[in-house]
């Protein structure tokens, strides 16, 4: 019996020891860490570790700037390795643009952005549209989009009335319109 004290003692210390060594190690790991940062509570640990990196910019930054950097981020890390090379390119080659025609795309972007998601989602499917032509049929939209751009502003503004006019005409309307022309065509060429 005297001799299981001691035994059972030393089986007791050996846990003792390694747990105080752990926790000794905890202590001194939460204690190294780094104070939280502010706005980064609901953040995934990788993202805290991108904002410590960065964390002068994030200090400057208002909760708004804060909050479309982190959309950004999580829209970079959801893209594929190939997308990342093209937006990479993209920026390069944007880059290397002159800076009035940098001015020129920055301002389309900014006028893209107010536009309400429903026009948005119109002209992307109107481009989708448009890809799908043959390629004969892109060439002659923008011959004409060109010979357009041409003319002056009043003659340019008459094709536009006129172009607006036909949009609100109904199947049969235009239908008849189309024969008018086609009438019309065929007299003057004799």
């Amino acid at each position: 019996m005297a001799r299981r004290g001691p035994m059972s003692v030393r089986w007791l210390a050996v846990p003792l020891t390694v747990l105080a060594l752990v926790g000794g190690a905890a202590v001194g790991v939460a204690s190294a860490q780094a104070p939280p940062i502010e706005g980064t509570e609901h953040l995934s640990d990788e993202e805290r570790a991108v904002v410590r990196r960065n964390l002068d910019r994030w200090r400057r930054m208002t909760q708004d700037e804060r909050e479309r950097a982190l959309e950004r981020y999580r829209r970079w890390r959801a893209m594929t390795a190939a997308e990342r090379r093209a937006a990479r390119e993209n920026l390069r080659r944007f880059r290397e643009l002159p800076p009035p025609e940098r001015q020129r795309l920055l301002a389309d972007f900014q006028r893209w952005s107010e536009l309400p998601a429903e026009r948005r989602r119109e002209l992307e499917e109107a481009y989708e549209r448009f890809q799908r032509l043959s390629e004969e049929r892109r060439q002659r939209i923008f011959q004409r989009w060109h010979q357009l751009q041409q003319l002056s502003d009043d003659e340019r503004d008459r094709v536009m009335r006129n172009w607006r006019r036909w949009q609100r005409m109904s199947a049969e309307e235009r239908a008849a319109a189309r024969a008018h022309f086609r009438q019309h065509r065929e007299q003057r060429e004799r």
